[in-house]
């Protein structure tokens, strides 16, 4: 095992000289520097411990010795080309099967979000023979080149939008078009898509997929109104296309209500592809794409052999496995509903305390402010790591290991507390602006 051999200033400079620019860190102005982690905590190079509410990628807590175990196991015996006949992928996908719709019951294993998502976008174009694609602004969908493309996030500050992708307004019931006020906000967000729809068509051009997060991320952790997904798809479905939900971010029983977050807007809604990632593999790359047989068919009809090396190995199916197993015997969708349902009441509780905090909302623990609280401050006084979103950046993001419990959510908010008791007395210390607090 390599052992710890640099200070923490030694490696931010070797990282500096040799790692590309544009890959960010955490905390960029004074980063941390991690060298273990167990369930909710990160520990660095002294030993000091910090909570994690940024890693949601290590789904069920980091270094799970299930996890670990079942890792080492497989590879002890074997990993293999995903060419080669071998149990832990059927066994695998027949798992994923189960959790979701029925018609949802075709798989393609690959290593990442970004690949699962660029797949999806291939396998809507292939099947519905049409180019077009409508995305919600702000949206992110993955660093390759197609899912720039598609993602305003980025295609906005690099070349512009192409021709055949077409932008439809978040439907953000705080800040949007439509707010909590409007007597249906699902129905007439999704009106704004029809239309986009009618503009698209009038144009002489078709749509071949909606694709859209089941819980916007960069957007600001947006919470889709209910009824909006059902009428998207119907609309999208008359025009030929296909709905592609993104559960990279929200999936595997993160919601805790339910095992796909996409399944929030009600048992009627069903998308026609979904794809997965950052939390299968809790840490090790591993993300699929679950689609219809009418759909798989198309992408086999076209004579084009798809593989994928790496994708659905034995190792990185016996690790989605065992992410799974526990899952189910740690009960984590229970507690996810437990603790988020505790955060949310006392974020609450701070709307009595505090005038700052200027909005509370139903559903996810959601807190909007007229300031910025620091994640900075929560890193440095508190050892909490948390991350910032929006297309402002000023909404607080908590996407925690599933293990994360009562305690650490009383840890947060006593210290969130703090740090907007001491905004009101020194006002100016913080840009002002409006944000909010999300956990997820």
């Amino acid at each position: 095992m390599a052992q710890d051999t640099f200070s923490k200033e030694e490696t931010l400079a070797m990282r500096r000289r040799l790692i590309g620019h544009s890959c960010r860190l955490f905390y960029s102005d004074d980063p941390v520097k991690i060298i273990r982690a167990r369930g909710q905590y990160l520990y660095d190079e002294h030993g000091k411990r910090y909570l994690d509410c940024i890693s949601n990628v290590q789904h069920v807590g980091h270094c799970h010795p299930s996890i670990t175990e079942v890792a080492a196991a497989q590879m002890d015996l074997l990993n293999i080309n995903t060419r080669f006949l071998h149990d832990n992928m059927v066994q695998y996908a027949d798992r994923l099967a189960a959790s979701l719709p029925d018609k949802l019951c075709i798989f393609y294993f690959v290593n990442s979000g970004s690949e699962a998502n660029d797949l999806a976008l291939r396998l809507a174009q292939q099947y519905t023979q049409h180019q077009d694609v409508i995305v919600l602004d702000h949206a992110y969908h993955g660093h390759l080149m197609s899912l720039i493309d598609i993602s305003p996030y980025k295609f906005r500050k690099l070349s512009g939008q192409k021709e055949w992708v077409h932008v439809a307004p978040l439907p953000d019931t705080y800040r949007g078009l439509y707010r909590e006020d409007h007597p249906n906000p699902g129905d007439a967000y999704a009106d704004t898509v029809k239309d986009l729809i009618d503009e698209v068509h009038s144009k002489g051009r078709k749509i071949s997929a909606f694709f859209a997060e089941s819980l916007p991320s960069v957007g600001g952790q947006i919470i889709m109104p209910q009824g909006y997904s059902t009428k998207v798809a119907e609309y999208v479905h008359s025009a030929g296309g296909v709905f592609v939900a993104d559960e990279v971010q929200t999936g595997f029983g993160r919601v805790g209500t339910h095992f796909w977050a996409f399944q929030l807007q009600g048992e009627g809604f069903c998308p026609d592809i979904v794809t997965m990632g950052k939390p299968m593999g809790n840490g090790h790359p591993l993300a699929c794409v679950a689609t219809t047989v009418e759909i798989a068919g198309a992408f086999t009809a076209n004579g084009v052999e798809y593989f994928n090396t790496f994708g659905g190995n034995p190792v990185s199916c016996a690790i989605g496995l065992a992410v799974l197993d526990v899952i189910e015997k740690e009960d984590l969708r229970r507690n996810a509903t437990k603790v988020g349902a505790h955060l949310k009441q006392l974020l609450t509780q701070l709307q009595t305390r505090h005038d700052i905090i200027g909005h509370s909302k139903n559903g996810k623990s959601t807190i909007r402010m007229k300031e910025n609280i620091s994640k900075n401050r929560l890193k440095e006084q508190d050892r909490i790591c948390v991350s910032t979103d929006g297309p402002w950046e000023n909404v607080v993001k908590f996407k925690p290991p599933m293990c994360f419990s009562i305690q650490d959510a009383d840890l947060v908010v006593r210290c969130i507390d703090r740090i907007i008791t001491g905004m009101c007395l020194h006002p100016h210390s913080d840009k002002a602006c409006s944000s909010q607090v999300y956990s997820r």
